[in-house]
């Protein structure tokens, strides 16, 4: 009897974990749809500027930073800076990528916020500048590191 109320008892929880384990599918799903939706990494970053698309890099640090290093093609706009008039030349039509020195750094986050509310499609970039250069990607600035350079057939 105990074996059998055991079964019914396990059965039972057993149903109700695949109903709660649909609906962490859905979340799961939609989470990492929206992280896909709003972050990029290095190497489709690389592949997509290399491919000719509409895409900017956004290094959102302070002008020092920049100069020092920088993906190439990427222009500077600290995000603190990011108003309506800083960003007033930028075309709307273009994907901007925001970075910052990597994972310990949040610019790249504030400067994606900052565009958003501005009108402009932005993703961020993971790991900034400090996991473009360890995936090996060359960069551009005083400090240039030597690396796979982006390069148009177009």
């Amino acid at each position: 009897m105990l074996i059998m109320k055991y079964l019914i008892s396990y059965s039972d929880s057993y149903a109700f974990s695949l109903t709660l384990n649909k609906s962490r599918m859905n979340a799961q799903t939609k989470h990492y749809h929206d992280k896909l939706e709003f972050e990029i990494d290095s190497s489709d970053l690389f592949e997509l500027i290399s491919n000719g698309q509409k895409i900017i890099p956004v290094d959102a640090r302070k002008a020092f930073g920049y100069e020092a290093e920088h993906i190439p093609g990427a222009i500077n706009i600290p995000h603190r800076t990011m108003t309506e008039d800083s960003t007033r030349d930028l075309d709307k039509d273009f994907l901007y990528v925001t970075y910052c020195d990597g994972i310990g750094c949040n610019a790249s986050t504030k400067g994606a916020l900052k565009m958003s509310q501005l009108g402009f499609k932005v993703k961020e970039l993971i790991g900034g500048i400090a996991w473009w250069k360890l995936d090996g990607y060359a960069t551009e600035g005083a400090n240039a590191a030597q690396g796979l350079k982006i390069q148009c057939a177009c």
